[in-house]
């Protein structure tokens, strides 16, 4: 039985993973956030920067990618790469996958999504809502081991403007760090 994983953020572009398959698609009760602060990729624990997480929202839709791993030796080796690299994440949940977005039935169920919750206790690095103009200014000074955290950020706009969904916060917020 093949699993399915759920990219919403740098797991768009870079999976790191054997897969077999790629789909572009959504996921329905989430909404992407620059909520969670990142010490190990796209910041120090000095200096964190911002990554995405998922919260819960009514009627909104996360555009992203889904892969399938069907050999039990790349689902395995996928595994242990995605709890060591999402490891600040700390909740996985298992959601409706889908790919049209008139569709009343999912493409695809159970499948795994990382998400970093708001539970200060088991997410320490959760930074939570901020305005648009100091989490601009965060992810603009923000570099970690990964990178800089604007180059997260740059090619997370740039996935979705290619997928065919651009996100206005996420846009706003690229424009913001641009300047």
């Amino acid at each position: 039985m093949a699993v399915w994983v759920f990219g919403y953020g740098s797991l768009i572009w870079k999976s790191g993973f054997n897969y077999d398959e790629r789909i572009v698609g959504f996921i329905k009760g989430y909404r992407r956030v620059f909520y969670q602060g990142s010490t190990d990729h796209r910041g120090t624990p000095d200096f964190p920067g911002r990554t995405v997480t998922l919260e819960p929202a009514k009627d909104q839709k996360c555009w992203g990618a889904a892969y399938k791993i069907s050999s039990k030796q790349d689902q395995v080796a996928a595994l242990e790469y995605l709890e060591v690299r999402e490891k600040q994440y700390d909740k996985k949940v298992y959601v409706d996958f889908f790919t049209d977005p008139d569709a009343s039935k999912p493409a695809f169920s159970g499948v795994m999504v990382y998400i970093a919750s708001a539970d200060k206790k088991s997410n320490g690095n959760y930074l939570g809502h901020a305005p648009l103009e100091e989490i601009a200014m965060q992810i603009a000074r923000a570099e970690g081991p990964s990178g800089p955290n604007s180059e997260y950020l740059f090619k997370l706009e740039s996935e979705l403007i290619q997928m065919g969904h651009e996100e206005k916060h996420v846009t706003d917020l690229a424009n913001e760090v641009r300047r």
